[in-house]
């Protein structure tokens, strides 16, 4: 049996496998040295993991349960991968450590500094005695502001018992996946797709059902429509779009909500105020589909407060008590007085910021185009992010990695949004003669390398 799976192993893995092996010809004792080594499998086994597809991971589960090879971790870390932005910015502070000056357009955050008023707000909460536990959903003002804004904004007809706030968005969409996907369940995601929808999904043990987007990275509403089967528990959608910029048109999203024939949907929509041309629609006011769409946004993108880690979702009255569960058992409820900074931040106008970005992208995407990028049919036309089509015959992680080496710029490999290998994020998020810097880096780069 071991010889058979390795056979079927070493056809379907090759060169990744080779380094598993090298590492797991010996068996795992219980003595020092068998620790040691114990910490070398585990180590070799995550390392592959990475490298291989997710549907070779069964291949690799039976191998390593016929060879006797046990890992301290659990299975859902070991199918876990690193976030790709996140695993460039540590590479990037590695380098500033050493004294290096690198340009970062990996980052996906604004350069600019959190309005006064909100800061003030959370100074006055915090030297008032506001520092201690919330109601874990959060404090009720916060709530009905963000319920008072859903429905003033984005038509969306909910109360302040259906919101919850959260540290941050990324734990809004954490909690709402946990709460609806079990075991074996399937969830249908457009892509290019943040990083963190497909690892959210693998960690609560369901099936990722990439949906690769049409030209311009509109959604392929009808390969959405043949991806969604009796299996299908949820849509994931995120508009405007990181990393693309893709904005959704109501048409669009209309007829994704008519395809996905009453799964759930996730609509993220952190960067719904960033936005260049067009209107932003909310798939949750179309009639019959809010009472399946679980809405998240934040304050991290719009009013500059990444470091705040303030976010919250809206949605069905039992799924947003499912997630305040959660909430209960791990992070217990947001800060306190970054609640009362929240609500400062719905009175801030985040328009000149918007403007500032408008023009960043109108000059990034211009340089990029005459440097022989592919941006596609249009410009983005929301978030901060071009994500081209690079023509030096490199891969995304390739090319990424030596522009970090050797120009001293940063941006993320098109690997980590989906399959898209010749692709790039490239944030703007940065001062104009910064940017004027790094695209004079990456023509010279480019002119090294013979492009």
């Amino acid at each position: 049996m071991r010889a058979l799976l390795s056979l079927s192993l070493s056809l379907s893995l090759s060169l990744s496998l080779s380094l598993l092996f090298a590492v797991l010809h010996l068996p795992v004792s219980n003595d020092v040295r068998g620790a040691s080594r114990r910490r070398r499998h585990e180590s070799a086994v995550l390392t592959c993991r990475r490298r291989i597809p997710v549907s070779d991971h069964l291949f690799m589960n039976l191998y390593l349960h016929y060879a006797g090879i046990h890992t301290a971790l659990s299975k859902r870390m070991l199918n876990l991968k690193e976030s790709g932005t996140l695993k460039m910015i540590e590479k990037v502070r590695e380098l500033q450590r050493k004294g290096i000056k690198v340009i970062q357009l990996d980052v996906g955050e604004p350069d600019f500094d959190t309005p006064a008023p909100i800061i003030d707000a959370a100074e006055e909460a915090m030297r008032s005695g506001f520092t201690h536990y919330t109601p874990s959903a959060g404090i009720p003002e916060l709530r009905e502001a963000v319920a008072e804004k859903l429905r003033r904004e984005n038509r969306l007809e909910v109360g302040k018992e259906d919101v919850i706030v959260t540290p941050g968005s990324k734990q809004a969409l954490f909690y709402a996946v946990m709460a609806l996907v079990g075991e074996g369940d399937e969830v249908v995601i457009p892509t290019p797709a943040w990083v963190s929808y497909m690892e959210m999904v693998a960690l609560a043990g369901g099936r990722v059902r990439e949906v690769p987007a049409k030209e311009g990275f509109r959604p392929d509403i009808e390969a959405v429509k043949e991806a969604v089967t009796p299996r299908t528990r949820l849509i994931m959608l995120n508009s405007p779009n990181n990393p693309t910029g893709c904005v959704y048109s109501e048409g669009e999203l209309r007829a994704l909500a008519e395809v996905s024939r009453g799964a759930y949907i996730i609509s993220d929509e952190i960067y719904e105020k960033i936005l260049y041309e067009g209107s932003h629609f909310s798939i949750g006011s179309i009639p019959g589909v809010g009472d399946r769409t679980i809405t998240v946004n934040g304050f991290s993108k719009t009013y500059a407060m990444t470091g705040w880690r303030l976010g919250y979702a809206a949605g069905p009255r039992e799924v947003i008590s499912a997630m305040n569960k959660i909430q209960q058992h791990s992070a217990s409820s947001p800060a306190s007085f970054t609640q009362k900074a929240a609500l400062a931040a719905f009175s801030t106008d985040p328009s000149p910021m918007v403007a500032e970005f408008r023009a960043r992208r109108d000059y990034v995407c211009g340089e990029l185009c005459r440097l022989g990028f592919d941006l596609g049919p249009e410009k983005p036309h929301g978030a901060f992010y071009a994500f081209p089509k690079i023509g030096t015959g490199m891969g995304g992680a390739e090319f990424c990695d030596l522009l970090l080496a050797e120009a001293g710029v940063s941006a993320t490999a098109g690997e980590a949004f989906g399959d898209y290998p010749s692709h790039v994020r490239i944030s703007y998020a940065n001062s104009m003669d910064r940017l004027e810097e790094a695209i004079a880096r990456i023509g010279s780069f480019l002119e090294r390398h013979g492009k």
